[in-house]
């Protein structure tokens, strides 16, 4: 799979979780009912202990069926390590030039991090596929993100930060190529309370709100 092809995917879907865990095994669980309320493109973070091997575990149980991804990732050698796992595209919340530089050898998407314009332009010019603007919510959400791409439309931007059931939308209209989505999608106290139904319930309305933005 080339970097357009995980570029599109991402593009279609519009929602990326992001998977910050306590364990291994409760990304497992978030992720399979991610899955089943039809998200399909998952941001494993280095923040879960036993990160790199849970993206291969993803990966080679699910296979075509979901783009698999690493987060919070912020240096080359992890960056190497998550693709060699089998992550497709590469997340960090700030710009490390040596991440993206090894993302550019390997011909895996990065998407490193920014917030002001002159760290969006800096992220995009360093070789970022697209710029994750976090935290979006700190200066303002969508209207924000709005502001940023009147003057930057031709950088791919995925805000993360904030982002819920009811302004994902507008996030979207703003601008976003996808959005990321932490505890609002990602609420593990449903998981810890026994109440997975509501986890994959709730994936499937963002699923269907990304759809009719």
């Amino acid at each position: 799979m080339n970097k357009q092809d995980v570029l599109g995917w991402i593009g279609r879907t519009r929602v990326v979780p992001v998977v910050r865990a306590g364990s291994a095994d409760e990304a497992l669980q978030a992720v399979d009912a991610l899955l089943e309320g039809g998200i399909d493109v998952l941001e494993i973070t280095m923040t879960v202990p036993g990160a790199v091997e849970v993206v291969r575990e993803v990966a080679a149980r699910h296979g075509d069926r979901a783009l698999v991804g690493a987060g919070t990732v912020l240096d080359a050698r992890t960056a190497e390590a998550c693709v060699e796992a089998g992550a497709r595209f590469v997340v960090s919340p700030a710009l490390d030039e040596g991440t993206v530089k090894a993302c550019l050898a390997m011909n895996v998407v990065s998407a490193p991090g920014a917030l002001t314009p002159t760290e969006v332009v800096a992220a995009h010019r360093a070789g970022g596929d697209v710029v994750k603007v976090f935290p979006c919510d700190a200066l303002g959400g969508a209207s924000y993100l709005k502001s940023l791409k009147a003057p930057l439309p031709h950088i791919p931007l995925m805000p993360t930060g904030g982002a819920t059931l009811q302004n994902l939308g507008a996030f979207l209209a703003a601008g976003a190529v996808a959005v990321g989505v932490g505890s609002n999608l990602v609420d593990l106290k449903l998981l810890r309370e026994g109440r997975r139904e509501e986890l994959v319930a709730r994936a499937r309305a963002f699923r269907e709100a990304a759809r009719q933005a």
